[in-house]
């Protein structure tokens, strides 16, 4: 079976969409399914004004139409509602294919956090773009929950994985920073929440993981905190698994894998009780929510690191 997937989130980014979308190629080839990526390369593209760091592609509907017949999918999977997802969407309506789509990001949060643009206005355009799927795709049943109620229609889970076989809890590195030690990491952006992590009053260290827009101005403003850069595959889990307790302060995330690699190498998790924590921390004995994340954090220190990876 061939499967096209349109996304405008693609390498060298870094962020979820990314990582579950390259974690779900190696998966489908081990299952005998031949996934094909229809991304931002090879097409120009445009700074976003409104976040530095971040480009958007400039297809064109001949070359989007192009890219597609030759992949010859059997299905077709659109992955983000940016500039590709738009064209892709265009294509597959024009010749009446079926697609599915799948809701991963905030942007009616995102974007009303750096320009006065109304809420209600963004999420009226997300569920025109999503009305036309067979079925569009959400992690968890809290969001798919908050999206019927606004409205959405046909939507159905894609739960998320964690490769165990990387994210362990024995390949801890040596790090010489005072216990205990409270980790996050992610892309360092304003809806991330970062500061509700980084001015909480807690003993040991806070570690940040991660690059992003905001990471200038908050080394700037903690400077008492670690902040490690860009990790990846051995040295991201070395450094994750010798920490305590990971901290996880986005409100706005729908699901966040970075929790279930933190669990993977036997950290608890402390968050917000908010949509992604719920539907992995509540009701296990993994993790500790609060809205004060001061007392999450420091509830998780008493929970045993077995527990998290069992």
């Amino acid at each position: 079976m061939r499967v096209l997937i349109a996304t405008d989130a693609w390498h060298p980014q870094v962020n979820g969409v990314v990582r579950t979308l390259t974690s779900l190629s190696q998966s489908a080839r081990r299952l005998g399914v031949s996934i094909e990526f229809l991304t931002p390369e090879g097409f120009p593209d445009f700074q976003v004004p409104t976040y530095p760091g971040l480009r958007l592609a400039l297809p064109r509907a001949r070359e989007i139409a192009r890219r597609i017949e030759a992949a010859k999918p059997d299905a077709i999977h659109i992955a983000t509602e940016g500039p590709i997802g738009y064209m892709a969407r265009a294509y597959c309506r024009r010749r009446g294919r079926p697609f599915t789509t799948s809701y991963t990001t905030r942007f009616p949060e995102y974007i009303s956090a750096r320009a006065p643009v109304p809420q209600a206005w963004i999420y009226a355009t997300l569920r025109r773009f999503h009305a036309a799927a067979a079925v569009t795709m959400v992690a968890t049943p809290s969001l798919m929950t908050e999206l019927a109620q606004r409205g959405f229609a046909n939507l159905g889970m894609w739960t998320r994985g964690v490769d165990t076989d990387l994210f362990r809890p024995d390949r801890a590195v040596d790090l010489d920073f005072a216990r205990p030690i409270f980790v996050t990491m992610g892309r360092l952006a304003v809806e991330k929440n970062l500061e509700a992590f980084l001015s909480l009053d807690l003993p040991g260290t806070k570690v940040v993981i991660g690059t992003g827009p905001q990471e200038g101005p908050l080394k700037r403003r903690f400077p008492n905190a670690k902040f490690l850069g860009l990790l990846e595959n051995g040295a991201l889990v070395a450094h994750l698994a010798a920490a305590d307790v990971f901290v996880f302060p986005s409100r706005t995330d729908t699901f966040g894998v970075v929790q279930l690699e933190a669990l993977a190498c036997g950290l608890p998790v402390a968050a917000f009780p908010v949509t992604g924590p719920k539907d992995v921390v509540a009701g296990h004995p993994v993790g500790a929510l609060n809205d004060d994340l001061r007392v999450a954090a420091l509830d998780a220190l008493k929970i045993s690191r077995q527990a998290c990876r069992a």
